[in-house]
């Protein structure tokens, strides 16, 4: 039976997820009040509805404040300017690549144009020193956060949201002008005490890797962070609920072995509850110190009401102290099933409660000798603990490794019973510098055999299982099946429903939720092109009427995370079920346009790359030579002009290159070398400029006016104030354009001069920087079309 208690954490959770999928959330939560019996009284039932419908509306007046403010934000921050900024730490500094990250609330500050609003959140990064609570005075370049909103993807309004920011910026000069005091800053400095120790005493391929199991913090080179995810062990390196719980109670209980040789004490009181109370508030300040993240924070809850139960005395519930930490991860945080890692130490737990156990009584009866009952109970653990995981998993990573569980048995030992107590021991022993260097060199040792095993198991391709990424619905259809399975029979008044025909219902509603998403991906008959939101930069993905696939361009920008080939382009290919694409044009050598590129080759299948040719010939950024070395290691052909001018057939649609032909023109910009494409399907068409500017377009005028009539027009240059003149704009004389540009950007895109020019040619406008990514699509006939943001 389901405790009560459970069961109201679970409808908070459930009520969350209401902004980002409604209509996957009533179906499910029908199904299970339907077919579950959870035997509700009428108070407990009409508890549930409560929790189900007041967290539902919390989450979405949340989702709906932040986005009020971040338009308001983006209204306000136009571009980005310098600013001063005085304020107070509000979260723990992280640091990564020397580079120190933290979240402000802001007394006061003023930009080159407005005001900042005290109370208001920023996110800073810089060199600095500071802890929670401290004040300080700064100088730092802001701009607003930019949102790239794509159909099929997560809305990232969603995480902002529970992140509270919309400004945020890197820092030119920091003065501290008061230092904070209090339980939180005294954790922040030993955060920093922690930090300097290990990158001081630890073997430094192990540096990294120490950090982020003891202090939360991802510094891992990114071939050891991509092996660690293919492999299944990226929680070894993170302070997930099961390192949280392993610490503690280990704690606890050497508390309580030293507290009973304390005869007197033993007599008088209950050392065990002693030791509890002990243990249940230093999981919450574990957690904080520990980084804070979602996993360590709902274990810490759930590991913190089960002490508290046992040092009141109380009968332990263990259904019961998970439920409590799902409230009060509710009552922290309203949108708290949105971190994944909250989900995944959820999902994670549930299995090792329900599956573990049943796991460990079937293993107990074999009788086997101690070392095969080890092995088999360690493989259970790790089966009990991944198997909730695994659709959670699928969102983040496109494979799943089938040696996995092996590399979880082989390297644990390791991780967890070397690694993680050394490492949790090796900062309180800075007193005794031979013990602490002892530690450390042990500790790496260990680690770098879990960095051995994860690099073996990541890099096997072939062992590698490629996972589509689960649709909403596919999601719900399996919590609903796991909830039910938890019951063993589905049962009413009148019929019951053994497992294996709920196991084999879920089995056909998921095959049917994967080909309607197959075919979804893959549209026959239709023209679909969709205008991708990748910030300052071009790129759009085209799906042909006879299934083939082409991207023109692929964004680009600068700084780490910002590569939209692997944030927006492989993902939303990825939900598309696509692993091909049949033709890549790259209408210039500029990073905005092939930045993305390079993620796309290194993964995926391609049969064609256009390209005009210029920056091979005269040269251009790196990122430009390795995306051609890329394609003729993979062997894909390379078109240029010379062949590729003039009209041919494609994919089912008609294809006109219309420049620059028969080749681009020497030295002159790249911009006003773009390839210009004209794609016609029936009595549809549309004309794709790169950033072409008033010298191409005066050339296309010359050379090309009556082959420029298009129904769609994507703008030159992300609306620049040197195209969309008026005289092009009336020999396109589009239906509809779309302007492909950055949440404030730097470059003031699009200029006012070319929407006005829009305007007065009566072209409705969409801008991906106000409606996220654009969808339209042609039977050849009529013309849909979609935005992201309504």
């Amino acid at each position: 039976m389901l405790d009560p208690v459970l069961l109201l954490g679970f409808c908070l959770l459930a009520g969350g997820t209401w902004v980002a999928a409604p209509l996957p959330l009533t179906a499910g939560t029908l199904l299970i009040v339907g077919l579950v019996p959870l035997a509700l009284s009428r108070k407990l039932g009409l508890l549930v509805a409560l929790c189900l419908c007041g967290s539902a509306v919390r989450a979405q007046v949340s989702v709906s404040d932040y986005r009020a403010y971040h338009t308001f934000v983006l209204q306000r921050m136009t571009k980005p300017e310098r600013c001063f900024v005085a304020g107070t730490v509000l979260t723990s500094p992280t640091m990564r690549d020397g580079i120190t990250t933290f979240r402000a609330r802001v007394a006061h500050g003023e930009c080159e144009n407005f005001e900042l609003r005290a109370g208001e959140i920023v996110r800073l990064s810089g060199k600095a020193s500071v802890n929670r609570s401290d004040a300080f005075e700064a100088t730092a370049d802001l701009s607003a956060l930019a949102l790239w909103r794509n159909f099929e993807l997560p809305d990232p309004t969603l995480r902002a949201a529970r992140d509270g920011f919309a400004l945020r910026g890197s820092l030119l000069s920091l003065d501290r002008v008061s230092e904070g005091w209090g339980l939180r800053s005294a954790i922040d400095r030993a955060r920093t005490h922690a930090r300097e120790r290990i990158e001081a005493t630890f073997a430094p391929q192990a540096v990294a890797m120490a950090k982020a199991l003891v202090l939360g913090e991802n510094d891992l080179e990114p071939e050891d962070s991509d092996a660690f995810k293919a492999s299944g062990l990226s929680h070894m390196l993170a302070v997930s609920g099961t390192h949280l719980v392993f610490a503690i109670l280990s704690l606890v209980s050497g508390l309580r072995a030293l507290l009973a040789r304390v005869e007197r004490l033993a007599r008088s009181v209950d050392v065990g509850r002693v030791a509890a109370l002990f243990g249940a508030t230093l999981a919450l300040i574990y957690a904080d110190f520990a980084g804070g993240s979602g996993s360590a924070w709902r274990a810490a809850w759930m590991l913190s009401a089960a002490l508290g139960l046992r040092a009141l005395d109380r009968e332990r519930n263990t259904q019961r102290a998970i439920g409590a930490s799902l409230i009060v991860g509710w009552l922290n945080d309203g949108l708290c099933v949105l971190d994944v890692s909250f989900m995944l130490s959820l999902a994670a737990t549930l299995g090792l409660v329900t599956l573990g156990r049943l796991a460990g009584r079937r293993i107990a009866s074999l009788g086997l000798t101690r070392p095969f009952r080890l092995l088999l109970e360690g493989l259970a653990t790790t089966l009990s603990a991944m198997l909730p995981c695994t659709l959670l998993l699928a969102t983040l990573s496109p494979t799943l490794s089938l040696l996995g569980i092996a590399a979880n048995v082989v390297a644990a030992p390791f991780g967890e019973t070397i690694a993680l107590p050394l490492c949790l021991l090796h900062p309180l022993c800075t007193w005794l510098p031979p013990l602490e260097i002892g530690l450390a060199r042990v500790a790496s040792g260990a680690l770098l055999v879990v960095r051995r095993v994860a690099l073996i198991v990541g890099n096997s391709g072939w062992l590698q299982l490629p996972v589509p990424y689960p649709t909403d619905w596919q999601i719900a259809v399996g919590i609903v099946t796991a909830i039910a399975l938890a019951q063993f029979k589905v049962t009413s008044a009148r019929w019951q429903m053994p497992r294996w025909v709920i196991g084999m219902g879920a089995l056909l509603a998921w095959s049917t939720l994967e080909m309607a998403a197959r075919r979804a991906g893959c549209p026959s008959g239709k023209l679909r092109v969709t205008v991708l939101d990748v910030g300052q930069g071009d790129s759009t993905l085209v799906d042909l009427p006879d299934g083939k696939s082409m991207l023109i361009d692929g964004g680009g920008g600068a700084g780490p995370g910002s590569d939209p080939g692997a944030k927006v382009i492989l993902p939303l290919l990825r939900a598309r079920r696509r692993e091909r694409i049949d033709l890549v044009v790259l209408s210039h050598p500029h990073p905005d346009h092939f930045g993305g590129l390079v993620a796309v080759l290194s993964n995926l299948k391609v049969g064609e790359l256009w390209d005009t040719g210029q920056g091979e010939q005269e040269g251009a950024l790196p990122g430009y030579s390795q995306l051609l070395a890329l394609a003729r290691d993979h062997q894909v052909k390379i078109e240029r002009p010379d062949t590729l001018c003039g009209r041919r057939a494609f994919g089912g649609v008609d294809f006109a290159v219309l420049a620059p032909c028969p080749g681009f023109t020497p030295q002159a910009n790249a911009n006003d070398n773009s390839l210009v494409l004209r794609l016609g399907f029936g009595a549809r068409s549309a004309l794709f400029v790169g950033d072409a500017e008033a010298a191409e377009e005066q050339q296309l005028l010359v050379a090309h006016r009556p082959e420029l009539s298009a129904d769609v027009l994507k703008v030159g240059h992300h609306g620049s104030r040197t195209s969309s003149s008026p005289e092009f704009l009336r020999a396109v004389s589009p239906a509809l354009a779309t302007v492909s540009c950055g949440q404030g950007n730097r470059y003031g895109h699009p200029h006012a001069a070319a929407l006005n020019n829009l305007v007065v040619a009566g072209v409705p406008t969409l801008r991906t920087d106000l409606r996220g990514s654009v969808l339209w699509s042609t039977d050849g006939h009529g013309l849909t079309l979609a935005t992201f943001q309504k």
